[in-house]
């Protein structure tokens, strides 16, 4: 009972949230929904031990490949949406092949390199990539009607509706592979890579699972992002925006589920309200990695930590522990 209650409540905040907010506050919504998948995808490849440079430019290679679907091909976008990720988690098994040679600061040196290859070819190319200036009027997603509701992808809160339910679909199911004795194994690679092998774990296919996995709903996050604002080009998923990432789930945390979803909430929230009005947009990467640094140095396990922290001290009944113990 207690669980549908969270669950209703929820709902009704997801649905109210975008009310009472301005045009542009709205859009905001929209990226943020869409970044938290990015970051929650992003987290299942930690759980092997690795980390990536290059898990935005596959999120471009979903946006790409949707967009290519249904602006060359006609592809209605629901589809090419998921074909968009298929597509990114089938490059991720390519890549794998090379970077799974490397561990540790050679993989994460490696994905850079292999992204940045990625960039350069949708630079050079442009048929059909478009080149610097990358593609451009992409279809949008088609409007239709539930009956109580007519949902107009032009508007922000459609949008946001529709991709919300998206992602909370694919958080589900990112956390339900966690929970299984697949998400086990990721960790125990990461953790007891030895004593794995020893008991039979095919490292390797468990690394460019993980690798797939993740990169397959990084791209639904580019091909979601790609069909709302209908243009896309290789500065889109360059290395700044993987560093915006990277600060989401070191400063969130990566223990949890919630940590990197905590760490992208709270830091946009930091950069669109306070940042933005005090006039210091231009000044985000810098004080991004000031405070990249201050979590490592500080609060290495994260803003995880102070909720855990929050809880532990709070009986089951809601009472302190130490009046409880009484």
């Amino acid at each position: 009972m207690r669980n549908l209650i969270i669950l209703l409540a929820a709902v009704a905040a997801f649905i109210a949230l975008p009310h009472g907010l301005s045009f542009s506050q709205q859009e905001i919504l929209v990226f943020l929904t869409i970044n938290i998948l990015l970051v929650s995808s992003y987290r299942l490849l930690t759980l092997t031990g690795e980390w990536s440079l290059g898990h935005v430019v596959i999120m471009g290679v979903g946006a790409y490949a949707s967009a290519l679907f249904s602006k060359k091909l006609g592809v209605y976008v629901p589809v090419s949406i998921l074909l968009g990720g298929i597509t990114a988690a089938l490059l991720a098994v390519l890549l794998s092949f090379p970077l799974f040679r490397m561990k540790g600061f050679y993989f994460l040196i490696g994905s850079f390199a292999a992204g940045e290859i990625i960039r350069l070819l949708w630079k050079r190319f442009r048929d059909p990539f478009g080149g610097a200036k990358g593609i451009k009027g992409i279809d949008p997603m088609p409007d239709f009607s539930i009956g109580i509701y007519d949902f107009d992808f032009f508007e922000p809160v459609s949008y946001y509706y529709m991709s919300g339910a998206v992602v909370a679909f694919c958080l589900w199911v990112l956390w339900r592979i966690e929970k299984s004795p697949v998400g086990l194994t990721f960790h125990a690679v990461h953790w007891q890579d030895k004593l794995a092998e020893a008991s039979g774990v095919n490292l390797r296919a468990y690394r460019t699972l993980a690798f797939a996995i993740a990169s397959g709903f990084a791209g639904i996050g580019g091909a979601l992002l790609a069909h709302y604002i209908g243009t896309i080009n290789p500065n889109s998923f360059d290395v700044e925006v993987m560093v915006f990432v990277l600060t989401w789930a070191i400063v969130g945390g990566t223990g949890t589920f919630y940590g990197p979803i905590l760490g992208c909430v709270v830091l946009t929230v930091l950069n669109e309200i306070v940042l933005r009005e005090m006039g210091f947009e231009q000044m985000r990467p810098l004080i991004y990695g000031a405070i990249m640094i201050l979590s490592i140095l500080f609060m290495p396990k994260g803003l995880e930590s102070v909720v855990q922290k929050i809880f532990s001290r709070r009986a089951p009944d809601g009472a302190p522990k130490q009046e409880a113990a009484k």
